[in-house]
């Protein structure tokens, strides 16, 4: 029998509602299937079957809430149901037995006044030690698992699986970790706590779960990474014209050219350069992860709050089919019908500033990358060129970097570049 809990479907997701049940109670189940839809504030994740069987239980119905770690279903496996009917006969054997001895015993009791015998032999008992072992042992988890509990000093028996039949994956382990540090004990951090705040004149309102992984997604930002911001402003008026003849055509093809699928194309041709902006760190091993892959990850503002998807192998993609995609993402993030692909694996992110009309900002890295671009508005600005004063469209560019990884001059570097292509937008097209 497996008990199928809500699984931690990354993204900072903590909870979502049950919008759709593929299956009825007593059904069938093959896995990989969809056995069901949950609705979360980023994406409405489809729940694979986890193994073949039948549905036995439904863990909510549709429309109630159920959060990670809460049991989602039970499948009963192959066997199981047999295993079941011999429990039950076993079961009333026993019940039968006990009547029957306790039957005994009571007319023994109404005839012989019983004696209770005492000893003075002490029975050994389990150390603390050997306890921990042994429910350590009964925990199901890889020896890998147990290792990184250890070192993230973790109490592995004390951890409710995600995974097959309750088996303690690294992400259980990351989420307790997570949740320790959240919650550090008083007398190892003085953490304030909420000044008293009168009742009148004030409301109170909580925040939504995508607002609370945006909370989490930035704790863990601000706790591990080491960040510094490098700003410029480059001079993009040949950009701007560049652009504005390139509009009528892409108009004819459908495309909605806005800047910043060149910001895009001028980013995926500096990261060639650059590999190390392109990369991880991993604080457990201290190594540099480079990935060969390149997705893009786009700031959307949605009511609910910012959802950053990404363009999938966006170095593969060209000028106009980088535009379409950026559309795409945006359209979906908006109507919650973005996928957990779509927002899984960034490798390097942009926000724009700009489309509010914004300057400049500090953007913070979003975990595990190590660099993220914020781009400001572009304005036509009066500036200096050969000892005379004339009108240039000006870029405000932030670079915000992990200073584990990158170093400032690397920075510097990365910027020049940028400026470099974004000044000359047909090397866009050329490289």
């Amino acid at each position: 029998m497996i008990k199928f809990k809500f699984p931690d479907i990354g993204e900072g997701i903590h909870e979502g509602k049950v919008l759709k049940w593929l299956y009825d109670v007593g059904a069938k189940v093959e896995e990989g299937e969809t056995m069901v839809i949950v609705e979360t504030d980023k994406v409405n994740a489809e729940i694979p079957v986890p193994e073949d069987g039948t549905l036995k239980e439904k863990g909510a119905d549709v429309g109630e809430m159920i959060e990670v770690g809460e049991i989602l279903a039970v499948i009963a496996e192959e066997g199981d149901e047999d295993e079941e009917e011999e429990k039950e006969t076993e079961t009333e054997k026993d019940e039968e037995e006990s009547e029957t001895k306790a039957d005994a015993e009571q007319e023994e009791s109404a005839s012989v006044v019983g004696s209770v015998e005492t000893s003075d032999e002490v029975l050994e008992t389990e150390s603390e030690e050997e306890e921990e072992e042994k429910a350590e042992e009964r925990t199901l988890a890889t020896p890998a698992a147990r290792k990184l509990a250890k070192d993230l000093g973790v109490d592995i028996a004390a951890i409710e699986g995600s995974g097959e039949k309750g088996r303690i994956m690294k992400a259980d382990i990351h989420a307790a970790a997570d949740k320790k540090k959240e919650k550090p004990d008083a007398r190892q951090e003085d953490i304030p706590s909420m000044p008293s705040i009168p009742k009148e004149g004030t409301r109170r309102e909580k925040i939504s779960s995508l607002r609370k992984s945006v909370v989490k997604a930035m704790d863990t930002s601000n706790r591990l990474i080491p960040a510094t911001t490098v700003m410029d402003e480059f001079d993009v008026t040949e950009l701007v014209t560049f652009r504005k003849t390139q509009k009528p055509l892409a108009e004819e093809e459908n495309v909605k050219l806005t800047y910043l699928p060149f910001i895009v194309r001028a980013v995926i041709l500096a990261l060639k350069e650059y590999p190390r902006f392109n990369a991880s760190y991993d604080h457990e091993t201290e190594e540099i992860v480079y990935k060969d892959y390149v997705n893009i990850g786009i700031a959307v503002d949605t009511p609910e709050g910012l959802v950053v998807p990404n363009i999938k192998d966006a170095d593969k993609l060209s000028v106009f089919a980088i535009a379409n995609e950026i559309g795409r993402l945006a359209e979906n993030a908006r109507e919650k019908k973005l996928t957990l692909d779509d927002l899984q694996n960034t490798t390097f992110s942009i926000t724009n500033y700009g489309a509010f009309g914004s300057k400049l900002g500090t953007p913070v890295i979003k975990h595990p990358e190590v660099a993220i671009l914020g781009t400001g508005a572009i304005e036509e600005k009066p500036v200096v060129e050969d000892g005379e004063v004339v009108v240039r469209s000006m870029f405000p560019v932030s670079l915000t970097i992990d200073h584990r990884v990158i170093d400032g001059g690397d920075a510097g570097r990365f910027m020049v570049q940028l400026k470099r292509l974004l000044q000359n937008p047909v090397l866009l097209l050329l490289r």
